[in-house]
């Protein structure tokens, strides 16, 4: 049945004998009913089950929006498996679930790797999410383990046991012997297809990584520094072209960043001291229907 699903998904339906897929036209302008009001987006949007019948679309941006006719990836191919099902969250736009794949098979060339296992894609819907991410709202952002899979018959119960591995020593300041230069080589393949927006990893990576490359490091622009990112790497796409309600980031800043990330690690090392005259965070709110785009009242309505 799912991989009929993602059959249907890919050709709109339309070779399935499906009625065709709603327009974002059809769904632009519609009010938030009464009952949804009550509740949290992430409630509204964890509970959806399945993809909206509608035009593949990623609707605001990574963190606030959702995603119309979302594609569900097959829990299990030749080169990956998708983790954690219990989640539901092995879904994405087309172009996610094309570019997950397609780095798999790059993968399983790599010694010692058969492919790659995945984590947290986006909700059926997109959507903040009841646990974990403020990101991953579109179905452009994708996780993927740093553990290399020996092999990808694990079963339903052993993808909910299974634990990745770190790759981080000193609090993220330096990589420690799990790495490898197969990890390096996977992240240059992410960061070199055109559809990578960015990837985040905590900083003693990048700059390993920026120390091991010896050619082009072009590439390495798009890898920035973040806190945590050690047991996975989070890759994320870039709006696909004429997706007028997606919401783009901000390029990364020119130049390798290797620079910046030797930053992270310094401070890491050695924090600065903190500022006296620097005011509390304020707590995050959790959002509502009404803090997203319109568009995503009609992406919970569709059928």
């Amino acid at each position: 049945m799912k991989k009929f699903f993602v059959v249907c998904a890919f050709s709109f339906l339309a070779a399935c004998g499906a009625s065709a897929p709603e327009t974002m036209s059809t769904k632009s302008a519609a009010p938030i009913p009464a009952h949804m009001k009550s509740k949290l987006a992430k409630q509204l949007f964890g509970a959806m089950p399945g993809g909206s019948s509608q035009s593949s679309e990623p609707i605001g941006s990574y963190a606030k929006g959702c995603l119309a006719g979302g594609v569900e990836m097959a829990e299990t191919g030749p080169t990956w498996q998708a983790m954690r099902l219990s989640r539901n969250r092995n879904w994405g736009h087309p172009e996610l679930v094309d570019f997950v794949q397609n780095l798999s098979r790059f993968a399983a060339t790599q010694p010692g790797w058969d492919g790659l296992y995945v984590g947290d894609m986006s909700q059926p819907r997109g959507g903040p999410m009841l646990s974990g991410h403020r990101s991953h709202q579109i179905g452009l952002d994708a996780d993927i383990w740093m553990l290399p899979p020996k092999r990808l018959n694990l079963s339903v119960s052993e993808r909910e046991s299974l634990s990745s591995i770190s790759l981080r020593r000193a609090n993220g300041a330096y990589t420690n012997g799990n790495y490898t230069r197969q990890h390096m080589e996977i992240m240059k393949a992410a960061a070199k297809d055109p559809r990578t927006a960015r990837i985040f990893v905590f900083p003693g990576a990048k700059v390993r990584m920026c120390n091991e490359e010896k050619g082009d490091k072009s590439w390495l622009r798009k890898v920035r520094p973040w806190w945590g990112h050690h047991y996975h790497f989070h890759v994320r796409l870039s709006c696909p072209k004429g997706m007028r309600g997606c919401v783009d980031q901000a390029a990364p800043p020119a130049g390798d960043g290797c620079a910046d990330a030797q930053t992270w690690v310094d401070n890491i090392l050695n924090p600065p001291p903190p500022d006296p005259n620097a005011k509390p965070a304020k707590p995050r709110r959790e959002y509502t229907l009404a803090d997203l785009p319109n568009q995503c009242v009609g992406v919970l309505q569709s059928r």
